[in-house]
């Protein structure tokens, strides 16, 4: 059993939904923020908000995220949070059996590794910037399956009680930047001669 309190999705729509760049950024900040509105994520993203509406009504069709009308100010603010508060787990096994599923998967696996090549780029270009804080690991561990199964957990547990302690705080007041915390927990690839 997964310790991870994310949601395993396997509905293949869904990688079209986050394919796009902005999608998957707003996403990423509901999820750290807990809830947002389009303005908010307008001036986070430095996009237009009718360009940050959209793509949240894109977001909501797919049911990743929904309206959290408890949040508003009144009856025209409109908040929205993640459906899935501490993120997806994609089980792109079960989207490749679907319709579609192999070209979707596909077309989605090479934007992630393009997407992964660019964080790796620019985590390590930040390092020199005074404002943030940036770490880079690059880590060997000789563990069993069962093993390697019990560190994702401990990762995705730790993680998330971060989440939660960031999403409590998101809205105080105190400037925060948005993190991106990517983790690949992986057997080391063979050497080539």
């Amino acid at each position: 059993m997964n310790a991870s309190r994310s949601e395993k999705v396997g509905d293949p729509r869904i990688l079209r939904a986050i394919a796009h760049p902005v999608r998957s950024r707003i996403l990423g900040e509901l999820t750290a923020a807990g809830h947002l509105r389009a303005a908010d994520v307008a001036a986070v993203l430095g996009i237009p908000a009718n360009q940050a509406s959209f793509h949240l009504r894109q977001l909501a069709k797919y049911g990743l995220i929904e309206s959290a009308p408890e949040l508003a100010r009144d009856a025209r603010d409109r908040v929205w949070r993640p459906v899935h508060g501490h993120g997806l787990s994609l089980d792109v096994e079960d989207m490749e059996r679907g319709p579609g599923g192999r070209a979707t998967v596909a077309v989605w696996r090479r934007q992630a590794a393009a997407r992964s090549k660019d964080a790796v780029d620019s985590a390590y270009a930040a390092r020199k910037a005074k404002d943030v804080h940036v770490m880079i690991s690059d880590d060997w561990l000789r563990l069993t399956k069962a093993e390697a199964r019990e560190l994702a957990d401990e990762l995705i547990a730790l993680q998330e009680r971060w989440q939660d302690r960031s999403q409590a705080h998101a809205h105080d007041g105190v400037e925060r930047r948005t993190y991106h915390v990517m983790k690949i927990l992986q057997p080391a690839p063979e050497v080539e001669e």
